[in-house]
Order: C-alpha cells, then structure tokens, then sequence
C-alpha cells in the first residue's frame, strides 16, 4: 500500500512543526476504512507476528477522532 492510498487526519491540529513526517499520525485506508497508526515503537509486550505495537500521544488520538466526527 502506498502512503497516497491513505488520508491523513491528524498533523493539521497546530501541533509541533514535523519534517520528513516523523510525528505521530493517525491515517485512514479509503479501501476498506480502516485505521493506520504511525508512532514510536513500543516494547511493552511481544505482539502476535504480523503485529506491532506503537505508541502515539494522546493529543493526535483526539485529532484522529475529531477528523473522523467521532
């Protein structure tokens, strides 16, 4: 999947000025509606394979809902 597939919702919220897009975001896939989470790698746990875990503040989790009228 291409980052074009993809309509960003968050990072338009007056947050930190990003380069290279390497905040925190939150993504929506038009195929088929489903979430995409980009952020910091977490190692709380060990996810099943094909999974990863991530953590993105809570500041853009509300950006994401607001977008998406939520």
């Amino acid at each position: 999947m291409a980052r074009a597939e993809l309509t960003r919702l968050t990072g338009n919220g007056g947050g930190p000025n990003c380069d290279d897009d390497d905040c925190p975001n939150v993504y929506r896939d038009e195929a088929d509606g489903g979430i995409i989470v980009q952020g910091e790698v977490s190692n709380s746990f060990r996810p099943p394979a094909g999974e990863a875990l991530v953590k993105i503040p809570e500041n853009v989790l509300r950006e994401a809902v607001r977008a998406l009228g939520w």
